[in-house]
């Protein structure tokens, strides 16, 4: 089972503009998705869908999702407007006012958790969506389930970014899935960077963006004393891939950007490949 993921597209940062280079970003990423050699069983969008929550904004990912051949399934961040989304994804399942749901597929469960509170940049998780995540998880203790989410629950050491531990989300979130054994994996966005994290007896896996990255500096950040250091870089547009391999989840980190070849497998490079195998147990 192969699971691509997206995040933090933030369409609409260029109101006016169509072809704004977010767009051309995201489509980067889907061609590749859908003409590169892993195509995924289905793709999961762990939020900031818009920069501004702009109807016009969801209209355009409507149009940018149209060429995937897989299922594509969404969450929100703190830049959406839950409003403005379900009206254009009325498809999209709710979950007492919260874009929370289900799906099964290929053998695993994901569940689709709602950490948006309007207005906020950081998590929420009210004890609504608490309640709703127990429950859920409740009625199945048995299938590997993978929990995706726009905010991680973890501190990541990127202090203008970090979710620190004691947030009374955390704690709502913590609570409701720590009787919950087959939790396998919690994949995230929100960062703008690839991080993993071993969290809670699980994993967090936090995809980077296919929206221009954050820079990379673990010191701390003074807000009375700005000091030029890089904050926003446009590496290569991002995703991931998570394989379900009947036991675990493997998360694989990747861009969609042009690369030189080095090596192909070649007639030069077929005994190396044949000894590999062979080495390995049937």
């Amino acid at each position: 089972m192969l699971i691509a993921q997206v995040t933090d597209i933030h369409l609409g940062f260029d109101r006016d503009d169509p072809a704004e280079f977010n767009r051309k970003r995201l489509d980067q990423v889907l061609r590749h998705l859908n003409n590169g050699p892993n195509r995924p069983d289905l793709l999961i969008v762990t939020g900031d869908l818009t920069e501004h929550g702009a109807a016009a904004s969801y209209r355009q990912l409507a149009d940018a999702f149209s060429i995937c051949s897989f299922p594509v399934h969404m969450g929100l961040g703190n830049h959406d407007i839950r409003s403005n989304f379900t009206a254009q994804f009325p498809e999209v399942p709710v979950a007492d006012g919260f874009v929370q749901y289900a799906l099964e597929a290929g053998g695993v469960r994901v569940l689709m958790l709602d950490t948006l509170e309007e207005g906020r940049h950081g998590g929420a998780f009210c004890d609504t969506r608490a309640k709703w995540l127990r429950s859920t998880l409740a009625q199945d203790r048995n299938t590997p389930t993978i929990i995706a989410m726009h905010h991680p629950p973890v501190e990541i050491g990127i202090a203008w970014m970090n979710t620190h531990a004691e947030e009374q989300w955390v704690s709502n979130f913590t609570r409701a899935i720590e009787d919950a054994p087959n939790v396998k994996g919690i994949i995230c966005g929100h960062v703008h960077r690839s991080i993993a994290v071993p969290w809670q007896g699980t994993s967090v896996a936090i995809c980077s963006s296919t929206a221009p990255q954050v820079a990379l500096d673990l010191n701390p950040i003074d807000p009375e004393n700005p000091d030029d250091r890089p904050m926003i870089v446009a590496d290569q547009p991002a995703y991931a891939l998570h394989l379900w391999n009947g036991r675990e989840l493997v998360s694989h980190f990747d861009s969609a950007g042009d690369r030189a070849v080095l090596a192909k497998y070649d007639d030069r490079l077929q005994a190396l490949i044949k000894q590999l195998i062979v080495e390995r147990p049937n």
